[in-house]
């Protein structure tokens, strides 16, 4: 069982009180609504080729099939869900391949072509276990940052009240966005408890009363409220389905870029729920694609846009210190009711711009930090220091050279059309070519009684970087590896060469030691004083014992004058 991280008020397994997990899913609904903006423009370049009721009705399907499929995820020991508090959005994966769809046939072609690829990604979560040699820390890491790092251009341009039609910050913009994310952020800092928990929801509430009375929430935007009716069944005129050949690849990018970036949310929220985490868990992960493939298929059955986890509720979950999978369960049925209930809903679309900036720059700080953890958590050596940077580099060009990749075929669109997708793929393609040429078994041969400790400590540093193993493990095996050598050498038990064979696996770390010579002992006990000054073989059981502390297991065999060692640590 995990154990829960000292940051966290409520861990994955709590159960918070009725009232706080309302409360906290209302935190995360409101954040969901940032997410809005993609069927909202969707419906603008439609035009008047789509009518007001299939507009609201587009966006409330959309709403439904993010709260469907943030229950999904939340599941825990089914096969659909990673049992992980990570909701779903309006996934900006999809965008680029559905305003191709519209544009050819659309909204049953949007609908049909979201359907088909979330059984694409329903099917690859079926083989995902099977592919964890695609995704090391570098890799996962280097996901989970730049998840974060995409979404920096949106957070800064709400922050500042900025837009594509608005290109000037007032200063209550301004005041606003900086009154809501100091308002967080002080919360966050200063206070314990609910307070802390509920740091986001604050601060919107604080920059909600802030917007209207600096001006920034028009008197037209409450009519928006007022006029909504209370509950409305939501509806699509003339809901129709289609499927274009011609479509596939684009989808198919767009629905593996989606999978990758659950890749990073879901690692990343392994890592904040486990004190002890050491390396994404698949089957977990399997399962979280799998929800994430059915987030293609319900919308594009009942016609919304598809849907894929959130990087800022992951973010939002760790800022506020609240990871429980109930959570999920209170935001999911607060959606769903929220998309028959145009009048709730609309006091969320109408959400100030520097507020949402706000609220993205407060939970997307602590994402970036966490892909960075991840990646630092194992060694590095040039080829994944190569990895990590150049995915980094060439996923900012997105966003840093508009129009760099204007010229790309339409179906490859997906992959540039945002830095994410691009650092992911070219994150992948990376770790798999540099895997050219590593093997997973190395020989350090050592001569007794020569100084040999830098030499072991070079080894095995070399070896680890790549393998990109965890330091401590690293560490952990040259202190056993110098203490068995300094001992051995020390007390003459050998006068021949020491081979040490290191064979690395992901979830192993094995070191065999073969020489001729006299038996190396490891007892359970430490020697005594006494021992050590009477009897000239303590010094060897002390190093044994010593050895013992460092490794999970071991095994010694001595036959005809040769002896063998076999240490194992979990890796």
């Amino acid at each position: 069982m995990a154990r829960k991280p000292s940051n966290l008020i409520y861990g994955l397994d709590d159960k918070p009180p009725l009232l706080t997990t309302i409360l906290l899913g209302l935190e995360h609904v409101s954040v969901f609504f940032i997410a809005i903006i993609f069927p909202v423009l969707i419906i603008r370049e439609l035009g008047v080729n789509i009518d007001l009721r299939t507009a609201s009705g587009f966006i409330s399907f959309s709403m439904i099939s993010g709260g469907i499929v943030t229950i999904l995820q939340a599941l825990k020991k089914t096969p659909i869900g990673s049992g992980y508090l990570c909701p779903s959005v309006c996934g900006p994966s999809y965008l680029s391949a559905s305003f191709i769809a519209i544009q050819s046939g659309g909204l049953p072609l949007l609908f049909g072509m979201t359907g088909f690829v979330g059984v694409v990604e329903s099917l690859f979560s079926r083989i995902m276990h099977k592919l964890r040699f695609l995704f090391p820390a570098e890799v996962t890491g280097t996901i989970v940052a730049m998840v974060g790092i995409t979404i920096i251009p949106v957070a800064v341009k709400n922050f500042l009240g900025l837009s594509a039609i608005d290109v000037v910050s007032t200063a209550p913009e301004v005041i606003v966005g900086v009154g809501t994310l100091c308002m967080m952020a002080l919360m966050n800092v200063f206070s314990k408890g609910k307070p802390r928990l509920y740091s986001a929801l604050i601060g919107m509430i604080f920059g909600y009363i802030l917007s209207f009375s600096l001006g920034i929430i028009p008197l037209s935007s409450f009519r928006k409220i007022t006029e909504a009716h209370i509950f409305a069944i939501p509806h699509i005129k003339n809901m129709s389905w289609a499927f274009d050949i011609h479509l596939v690849i684009p989808f198919v990018i767009a629905t593996l870029c989606s999978a990758l970036k659950t890749v990073g949310d879901l690692t990343t929220c392994q890592k904040i729920n486990d004190a002890d985490w050491k390396r994404p868990e698949m089957k977990s992960i399997s399962g979280g694609i799998l929800a994430d493939g059915i987030g293609g298929i319900i919308p594009g059955i009942i016609g919304g846009f598809g849907q894929s986890t959130s990087s800022t509720h992951v973010g939002l979950s760790v800022a506020t210190g609240a990871t429980s999978r109930k959570i999920a369960f209170s935001m999911g049925i607060m959606l769903i009711a929220l998309g028959f209930l145009p009048k709730l809903a609309n006091i969320f679309i109408i959400m100030p711009k520097p507020v949402m900036g706000a609220t993205l720059i407060f939970a997307v700080s602590f994402m970036i930090i966490a892909g960075f953890q991840i990646i630092i958590s194992r060694m590095m050596d040039s080829r994944k220091i190569l990895v990590v940077g150049i995915s980094i580099i060439m996923g900012l060009s997105v966003d840093m050279i508009p129009g760099a990749y204007a010229n790309v075929h339409p179906w490859m669109k997906s992959i540039f059309s945002s830095s994410l997708s691009f650092a992911a793929i070219v994150a992948v393609i990376l770790n798999f070519i540099f895997r050219i040429g590593i093997k997973k078994r190395n020989t350090l041969e050592l001569v007794a009684n020569e100084d040999s400790t830098e030499k072991i400590f070079d080894f095995m540093e070399k070896v680890g970087g790549l393998w990109g193993a965890r330091k401590e493990i690293i560490y952990n095996a040259i202190s056993a590896m110098n203490e068995f050598y300094e001992s051995v050498s020390a007390l003459k038990l050998t006068n021949n060469k020491i081979k040490m064979d290191v064979n690395f696996d992901e979830l192993n770390l094995d070191i065999d030691i073969s020489y001729k010579g006299e038996k190396f002992e490891f007892p359970e006990t430490r020697p005594s004083k006494e021992e050590l000054k009477s009897d000239e073989r303590a010094t060897v059981k002390l190093s044994g014992f010593m050895i013992r502390q460092y490794v999970d297991s071991f095994k010694t065999e001595f036959t005809d004058g040769f002896s063998k060692i076999h240490l194992h640590f979990e890796h």
